[in-house]
């Protein structure tokens, strides 16, 4: 790593410009909740609308031009959807909220995982993710989470990264956790928000991830960029199929019916 990386340091501009970017995004989000605009933002493209029922996970850009360049680091701004046919919004909280089984749903990106805390609809955990492209980047992470409920058949969460730390030699007698905000700047925040609407034949969920980490240094394009560029999408996308993924499981699993055995005819007794 050290070889074709050097370490840097969140600098407090970056990290400015990055909460500046989320206040604008949460107050546009906050306003689609009461009615300006769509409530998913697959609703607004019939296009959309006609992958997701194919069983396809479009995703892209928020901006559509891809990812906003600040002062030593670039802010990733991505939005994506999946269609779960023949399952509710009680199914699909079912297993996000199963964090301690994150690491078996999500896996190999997430190594590890487990609920710290949760009171009513907060929810405080932990995940150890492993970041894969070219190279392998180990993070131990911090997450405080918040559900909310518009109606019976909308729904969502906001999840908001409170530590990122890189682990070097993860997984050996001599790992390291190192301070966060320092390392190799491959993710430094990163910003979740849910929405979830059901209808009478499925669950429709949409995430938008945004992430800031740092910019792709002159010279080392070919070993940064596929980690920097491509695994916001990728990560996203891999999300949202592996939730579709356990939700379908959860329902058909559900719908099996149970294995009962017939009652055997009593034997016949002689008078």
């Amino acid at each position: 790593m050290a070889r074709t990386a050097d370490p840097v340091q969140l600098r407090f501009q970056t990290l400015d410009e990055f909460n500046s970017h989320i206040r604008k995004a949460e107050t546009e989000m906050e306003q689609s909740l009461h009615g300006e605009g769509s409530f998913l933002w697959s609703e607004a493209s019939s296009k959309t609308v006609e992958q997701c029922l194919k069983g396809e996970i479009p995703a892209e850009f928020w901006s559509g031009k891809g990812p906003v360049e600040v002062p030593d680091g670039l802010i990733h701004d991505w939005i994506g959807a999946v269609w779960i046919p023949g399952a509710t919004v009680d199914d699909l909280l079912t297993v996000i909220q199963d964090y301690d089984n994150h690491k078996n749903i999500y896996k190999p990106e997430v190594i590890d995982s487990k609920l710290i805390s949760r009171r009513d609809s907060d929810f405080q955990i932990y995940l150890r993710l492993r970041k894969k492209k070219v190279i392998t980047v180990v993070l131990d992470t911090d997450h405080d989470v918040h559900y909310f409920s518009l109606d019976r058949t909308r729904s969502g969460c906001s999840s908001y990264t409170t530590r990122i730390s890189e682990v070097e030699r993860a997984g050996t007698a001599q790992e390291k956790v190192m301070p966060a905000d320092t390392g190799y700047g491959f993710l430094w925040r990163l910003h979740s928000y849910w929405r979830f609407q059901q209808s009478e034949i499925g669950v429709c969920a949409e995430c938008r991830a945004i992430s800031l980490t740092r910019n792709i240094p002159k010279g080392l394009g070919w070993i940064i960029e596929p980690i920097i560029h491509r695994l916001p999408r990728e990560s996203l996308i891999n999300t949202l199929r592996a939730t579709r993924d356990a939700v379908l499981s959860r329902v058909l699993q559900a719908r099996k019916p149970t294995d009962r055995k017939e009652p055997t005819e009593a034997p016949l007794h002689s008078a």
